[in-house]
């Protein structure tokens, strides 16, 4: 069964998680975001009723 065999796809696997972990994730964690969330104040709308002419 050749899917049992780890000797191709371990070493490409393993190599892939170290290179995510080591070199690409701290480089995504770096960049700081632009648009940092603010504490909104929630405003309270005034819902008019709408007239209908014909009733």
């Amino acid at each position: 069964m050749p899917q049992l065999n780890p000797n191709p796809w371990l070493s490409i696997m393993i190599t892939s998680w170290l290179t995510f972990i080591l070199i690409i994730q701290p480089k995504v964690l770096s960049f700081t975001p632009t648009n940092l969330p603010t504490n909104k104040t929630l405003t309270t709308i005034k819902i008019n009723p709408w007239i209908w002419p014909w009733s």
